[in-house]
Formats: structure tokens, sequence, C-alpha cells
């Protein structure tokens, strides 16, 4: 029993996390329910409708449909959609087209906004004389798809980081779209893309925002131009966060929901200020760490079973002391990978189009980084003085054996968790989703060359940098800080300067820079666990087996894809 300890804990964690977000997203008696509606072309589309429990056919409430961005998913919109519900309207958390569980190709169909809106305008719960539209980023263009292709069938928009005009949505006017707001945060990444300005909080001197609120002076924030009662309403705010940052922003959900109380009729007053939808967000954070912490129980109750316990050894240390060499080697781990960063995802981007085997670019990117460090990491070694030593690696088919279990342990406790309370594993940009069935199959092509990268990586990890006598704090400590320290690095330097200057230095690839934000948990998880696995087998392979699964797991199932 001491041995599957761990797990319990972990299993604890995760429950708890669940049940509680739970509690919050249907707190006052909000029903969150998955549903399913077929699109244009037959395409299946997928969303979470919030309905509060005023919302009835004999008395329907008003309706807003809310879309995530790019790569992102109907959960990351849950802040939006909690306070939206709390405020008594029905809500349609959509997933775009080719995202989440919707299926068709990212960007068709109007990014499903119109099949979305169409959807949410035949609940008999809705009152379709009051329907709002928000979307973030590129889920902007999606509510903005919607009310071009149906201009009578909304009644206010809210833009949260996203803009009118190209590169795809119609242009705006004084006019166009109805009543509408832009939630633009002072160090948006993507203002150059939106608006055409270098720095966010210049945003308000666009010529393009200029036009769309019928101005020729600069826009005041806060000021509502045009006419509420005529539909031609605009208003500009700048919570002070950055472009991911809206999904974590109270300032940034408060404009929204203050936005809709002007232009919608109907709902449940509800302060801008009042909001519960931050302890969402933390209780699933808390089933993340819970999942992390049943991985490594299950791996440790697993090799207890007579199956795998040939498979326990000591770990052996690679060197005796810290000495240049070995911070050279450290060193080296830690940036090799933020070096190859942006010109791997970069060349990507320009020489390797999405395809029927190869699906997803964002998936594409990160292969291609990886088996770029792998290659970087073999030739170092190979030409590196001392070779990385021998571990405890022949035992192939109970190490892959082992990890398939644990990961499998893993993936039915979100299938459980889906199921009971209908969240998933995540806290801000980062989140963990169960697969759709294509996304099954797409992971079976790109969890090959991951794998291999987290053999040749960890293989290197555990067989340089070891040191004799070092206790269990300095040996994950060393080996989190070889993993993950290099994207903490430019993380800080990049946001440092952004936040001192309102430049990004990164702008040149501003969703790169926004991906490598999850680097730097993922690669520390990753460090977690191969070391944990490590120090149990005294084998890199285990660990680099779980890891490859759980990172094209992550990563195909939260990501967007591009042919079907």
């Amino acid at each position: 029993m001491r041995r599957w300890g761990l797990f319990l804990a972990g299993l604890v964690l995760v429950l708890a996390g669940s049940w509680w977000a739970s509690a919050v997203q249907t707190s006052g008696g909000i029903t969150v329910t998955d549903v399913r509606f077929k699109g244009t072309g037959g395409v299946t589309m997928s969303g979470l409708l919030y309905t509060p429990k005023t919302a009835t056919a004999a008395t329907p409430a008003p309706g807003i449909l809310a879309v995530h961005g790019y790569i992102n998913s109907r959960e990351t919109q849950s802040a939006f959609a909690i306070e939206f519900a709390r405020r008594g309207y029905v809500v349609l958390a959509m997933d775009q087209t080719g995202h989440g569980y919707s299926g068709g190709a990212a960007f068709s169909n109007g990014f499903g906004g119109p099949d979305g809106l169409k959807y949410l305008r035949s609940l008999p719960t809705v009152d379709k004389a009051n329907i709002g539209l928000e979307g973030h980023s590129m889920g902007g263009w999606t509510v903005l798809a919607a009310a071009a292709t149906m201009p009578d069938a909304y009644k206010a928009v809210v833009l949260e980081g996203s803009s009118t005009g190209a590169p795809f949505a119609a242009e705006g006017t004084p006019v166009w779209p109805r009543n509408m707001a832009l939630v633009f945060s002072k160090y948006d990444e993507f203002s150059t893309i939106m608006w055409g300005v270098k720095r966010a909080q210049d945003v308000a001197s666009s010529p393009k925002l200029k036009t769309v609120f019928g101005t020729t002076a600069d826009v005041v924030p806060g000021r509502v131009y045009g006419d509420l009662a005529g539909g031609t309403a605009r208003r500009l705010t700048q919570p002070v966060t950055t472009h991911p940052g809206d999904h974590i922003s109270t300032a940034a959900v408060g404009d929204a929901t203050d936005w809709f109380a002007k232009t919608l009729t109907g709902g449940t007053p509800r302060p801008a200020a009042d909001q519960i939808w931050i302890w969402k967000e933390i209780a699933t954070g808390v089933a993340f760490i819970g999942f992390v912490v049943l991985l490594l129980g299950a791996f440790n109750g697993l090799l207890g079973l007579p199956v795998f316990a040939a498979l326990r050894h000591e770990p052996e240390a690679a060197v005796q002391w810290r000495t240049g060499r070995w911070w050279a080697g450290l060193a080296t781990t830690a940036l090799l990978p933020v070096l190859t960063f942006f010109p791997a995802f970069i060349a990507v981007t320009v020489l390797l189009k999405p395809s029927a085997l190869l699906p997803q670019s964002i998936t594409n990117q990160v292969v291609v980084w990886a088996l770029v460090n792998a290659a970087l990491t073999l030739v170092i070694g190979w030409f590196g003085r001392k070779r990385a030593m021998a571990t405890f690696d022949n035992r192939w088919v109970p190490a892959v054996g082992i990890a398939v279990a644990t990961v499998a342990v893993g993936y039915l406790s979100l299938v459980a968790m889906d199921a009971l309370f209908k969240v998933d594993f995540r806290f801000w940009v980062v989140a963990l989703k169960l697969f759709g069935l294509s996304q099954f199959k797409i992971a079976l092509v790109y969890v090959l060359p991951l794998t291999a990268f987290f053999l040749v990586a960890t293989r290197a990890l555990h067989g340089r940098l070891p040191v004799l006598g070092d206790g269990p704090v300095k040996t994950y400590a060393t080996s989190i800080a070889a993993m993950s320290l290099g994207f903490l690095l430019l993380l800080v330097v990049d946001y440092g300067l952004f936040f001192a200057t309102g430049r990004l230095p990164t702008d040149f690839d501003p969703l790169s820079t926004v991906v490598a934000i999850q680097f730097l948990p993922l690669m520390a998880i990753v460090a977690l666990i191969s070391t944990f696995t490590w120090r149990r087998t005294g084998s890199y392979v285990p660990g680099a087996v779980i890891c490859g699964l759980f990172v094209t797991w992550y990563v195909v199932a939260g990501t967007a894809t591009q042919v079907v």
C-alpha cells in the first residue's frame, strides 16, 4: 500500500480539483452541457452550453456565442462563459472548426462562427432578439464571420485582443459590426497584425481603429462612441495584461460583462467586479498538478508488480563533482533548445506546409524543433571528450510497457473527470484535453519522432549531469534547470523588455512567442517525470517513453488541425 501512496495523493488532488471546478462553473444552478451539432457540409461542431436556471422555453434569456482563439479550445473561454452565465445569459462556448472536438479544417466555414450562431438561435431557451458575440483573437474573427453572414441575428459584439478587417475578417466601419466593444490589452503581442501599430498601448491612434470608431482623433479609452440604440456604439478598453493574459484578467472579463449589460436586455445584473471564475482556474490547476502526481504514483506502484520488478535498479552518477566542464554541459543543455526555437518554428512555417500525413502546423513545428535538438545533442555527445555514460537501458519491453500503462492511467483519470464534472486539466495557457478520434489517429504519426527526441534528450540529461552524492533536491533541481531554464531566461528577457518599452523584442513571430510560454512548465514537467523514473530504474528509457506519449497527447489534442 505504501508504494501506492503517491498515486492516492494524486487521485485526491485530481478529484478535489475537478469537483471544485465543477462547483464553480455550475454556481447558482447553471447547467453545463457538452453539445454537438451539425455545421456547414455536415461537419460536426462542438461546444459547452452554459444554461442558467432562469433560462427556460417559457422565459428565454439573452444568448452569447463565446469563441476561443487560435490553437485553443472551448474551455479557454471559461472565465467569460462562467461570468456571462452568472448574469443570466445562455452561453455557447464553441470549438472553432479544426479545434478541440469540432471537425473540419481550421479556418474553414468562417471558423465555424455562422454555424455556432445558428445553433445558439435554435435553442428555445434563448431570446433571439438579444444575442451577443464574444471572441478572443481568432475567435473575434469567428464571431465577425457570424455577424457578416447573419447581420440581423445579433445585437452586440465584444472583440478581445482581436480586430476587424485583414487578415481574416470583413472591414469594420462606423456602422458594422453592430455595437462593438474592443478589449485590447496594453501589452498585446499581436498589435501589428490586428491594428497596424507596433505597440499595443498605441492602438488608440491606429488609423484602422479610428475608421471603425468614426473619428479622426485618437480614440479615448472608456468613452462610448456612436449610438447604443442605433447599434453603432463603440468602446475601447485596455486592461494591463497581455494577449493570452486576457483569459486570466478580471479587467478583460469585467469589460466584456459590462458591455453586454449595456447592450443586451434581460439577464441578472451584477457589478463587473463580481467574478468567481478564478476559482475554477485554480481548481483545474490543482487537478493538473494532481495528474502529474498521479502519473508518478502510478509508475511507482506499477514498478512493484512482478511483471515490472526487474526494472528496479539504482541509478549511477555521471561525475564525481561539478567542474567547469559540468557547468558548460548544463548551460548547453539549457540554452540549445531556446537558441533553436525560433529558427525551427519559422523554418517550418515557411518550408513545411500541413499535409494529410502531417496535418497540424504547430505540431509540425514542435516535431522539427525536437528533431533538430536531438541531432545536435547526438553531435555534441559524439565529439565531446566524455561520452554519455551507459545506463540501464537493456530491458526495452518492460520499460515501454510500464510507460504505456502509466500514461493510460493518467488518460483514464481525465476520461473520468470529463464524464463526471465536464472539466479538463488546465491552468491558463497550459491545458490537457482528451483526444477526439481524428486527433488520436494524428497522434500515432507524431508520437514516434517526439519519443525519439526524449530518448536522446533524457539519455544525455541523466548520462552527463548527475553528480555523486547529490540528494533528491539537487538532482531534481539540476534536471529542471537543464530542461527549462533556457525558456525561463528567454521569457524573462523578452517580456521584461516588452513591459519596459511596450515593444515585444520577438514581434517578428508573436505566435511562437506565446507558444514558448507553454514550453516552460511543460519542460519542467518532463524533467520531473524523467528524473523520478530514472532514480527508480537507473534507466532513461521509461521516463523518455512516458514523456513522448504525454507531450504528443498534450500538443496534438490541444492545437489546430489544418488538413482533414
